[in-house]
C-alpha cells in the first residue's frame, strides 16, 4: 500500500486551510481547532504548536481555566496534529534526520544551529538515545528489538489473504463534516482461516466480553477470565513475545517470563473507572475492542475488531487519511467510520498483522515510554506509537495500567 497523500504534500495543504488565526486573543484554553494556524490549547505548549503570543495572553490570566482533556478524548486530534499538520514540535521526531521543509529541527546539531523546536529540551534531551539512566532504553534499542518483533510475525496475513477497498482519501480538514464518502465496505475479502490460528482464535474470544459504553461496569464470568488467560498463554507461546520477553529481560525490567505475563495481565486487563461506576474500563477493552463516551467512539484500533464488526453491518467505513507505504502486511491505515451509530473522527490502526504483534508493540512502548511517543522501525519504516498511563488508579507497587495506544505516524 501507498501513502494516499506525500506527507510534505499533506503539509502544505495543512498550511492552506489553517486560515489566518495566529494569534491567541481572545482564544486562551479554546479547544484544538484543526483550521487555525496556531493552537491556544492547554495542550500547545507540549505539541509545540502554541501561538507566538500564548505565553503572554494565556498562561498568567488563564491559569485556572478548564481541565486537561482525559488522554481518550483527545486521540483523534493527537493523531491529527501529528501526522498531517506542518512539524513545529518535537513529538515523535527526536533526532531524526534534517528536513529542510520542517519549521524547527529536531536533529542531534539543532541546538549547535539555534533551530531546534521549542520543546526539544523537554522531549529529547533526557530519552531518546541520550539518558543518563543506567537502565534506560535507547532509541536504536526500541528500533531494533521492533525490527526483530516484525520479522518474527509469521501468523500475519499474506497478501492474499485480505482484499482491501480504501476508496476515498480525504483531506483532515474534511474528517470533521461525519460525511460517508465511501460506498463500499473496506474489507472485500479476508481469509477467515486466518481467525482459525490459536492466537487469533484467543483474541476473538475476547471481544465480546465488554460493554462499550462507559459508565457500565464490567463484571467478567470465570468463563472471561479464563479467556484472558487463554489469550495470554497463546501469545506467550510465538515468537514474537519470546523476543519482546528476551528483550525485556535482557534489559532488567522481568525476572521471568511468569513475572512478565502477569505483569502484561495487569496492565492490559485491570479494570479501572472512566465513567461514573468502578470498572468499567480496561487498556484492552479501549485500545482493541472499542468503546463509547460522550456520544463518540473512543480507542477501537483494531483491523480484525473491524472487520468482524463490518462483516454484521454494525461498523461503516467513510474514509481515510492516510494509507501507510508498506508493501506487505501488516500496513497502517488512518480512517474515519461510524461504528453502530457514533463516529469515529480519526482511527489509526494496523492492517492484517497478528494479535500479538500489536499487543507486543503496545507493550513494548508502554513499557519503554509510558506516557511517551515510541520510535519503532518496521522493515526499515519508521512507525511513532503513543501511548497514555491510566493515572488515577494503580496496581501492584505504584504501577499504572494502560490508558490507551496508538499509531501517530508512520512516515
Amino acid at each position: 500500500m501507498r501513502a494516499c497523500i506525500p506527507l510534505v504534500l499533506a503539509v502544505l495543504c495543512g498550511l492552506a486551510w489553517a486560515g489566518k488565526m495566529e494569534s491567541c486573543a481572545s482564544r486562551c484554553n479554546e479547544k484544538f481547532n484543526r483550521d487555525a494556524a496556531c493552537q491556544c490549547d492547554r495542550r500547545c505548549l507540549r505539541h509545540g504548536n502554541c501561538c507566538e503570543d500564548y505565553e503572554h495572553l494565556c498562561t498568567e490570566d488563564h491559569k485556572e481555566s478548564e481541565p486537561l482533556p482525559q488522554p481518550e478524548e483527545e486521540t483523534e486530534e493527537a493523531l491529527a496534529s501529528n501526522l498531517y499538520s506542518a512539524p513545529t514540535s518535537c513529538q515523535g521526531r527526536c533526532y531524526e534526520a534534517f528536513d529542510k521543509h520542517h519549521q524547527c529541527h529536531c536533529n542531534a546539531r539543532c541546538q549547535e544551529f539555534g533551530n531546534c523546536c521549542k520543546d526539544f529540551e523537554s522531549l529529547c534531551s533526557d530519552h531518546e538515545g541520550f539518558s543518563h539512566s543506567s537502565d534506560a532504553i535507547t532509541k536504536e534499542e526500541i528500533q531494533s528489538i521492533s525490527e526483530k518483533i516484525y520479522r518474527a510475525d509469521t501468523n500475519k496475513a499474506q497478501k492474499e489473504d485480505i482484499i482491501l477497498n480504501s476508496q476515498n482519501c480525504i483531506s483532515p480538514s474534511q474528517t470533521r463534516d461525519q460525511r460517508d464518502r465511501c460506498p463500499k465496505p473496506l474489507f472485500t475479502y479476508v481469509n477467515e482461516k486466518l481467525f482459525s490460528k490459536p492466537t487469533y482464535a484467543a483474541f476473538i474470544n475476547l471481544l465480546n466480553n465488554y460493554q462499550r459504553a462507559t459508565g457500565h461496569g464490567e463484571h467478567f464470568s470465570a468463563q472471561e477470565l479464563a479467556e484472558q488467560d487463554a489469550f495470554l498463554r497463546e501469545i506467550m507461546k510465538t515468537a514474537v513475545m519470546k523476543e519482546l520477553y528476551s528483550f525485556l529481560h535482557h534489559q532488567n525490567r522481568y525476572g521471568s517470563e511468569q513475572e512478565f505475563t502477569d505483569d502484561l495481565k495487569n496492565m492490559w486487563f485491570g479494570l479501572y473507572s472512566r465513567g461514573n461506576e468502578e470498572g468499567d474500563s480496561s487498556g484492552f477493552e479501549h485500545v482493541f475492542s472499542g468503546e463509547v463516551k460522550k456520544g463518540k467512539v473512543t480507542g477501537f484500533h483494531n483491523w480484525i475488531r473491524f472487520y468482524l464488526e463490518e462483516k454484521e453491518g454494525l461498523v461503516d467505513y467513510y474514509s481515510h487519511i492516510y494509507d501507510g507505504p508498506w508493501d506487505s502486511y501488516p500496513d497502517v491505515l488512518a480512517m474515519q467510520f461510524n461504528w453502530d451509530g457514533y463516529y469515529k473522527e480519526v482511527g489509526s490502526a494496523f492492517i492484517g498483522s497478528s494479535p500479538e504483534f500489536e499487543f507486543a508493540l503496545y507493550s513494548l512502548c508502554f513499557i519503554a515510554r509510558p506516557g511517551k511517543v515510541c520510535q519503532l522501525s518496521l522493515g526499515g519504516y519508521p512507525l511513532a506509537i503513543r501511548t497514555y498511563t491510566w493515572d488515577k488508579s494503580t496496581y501492584g507497587n505504584g504501577k499504572k495500567y494502560i490508558a490507551t495506544a496508538y499509531i501517530v505516524s508512520s512516515a
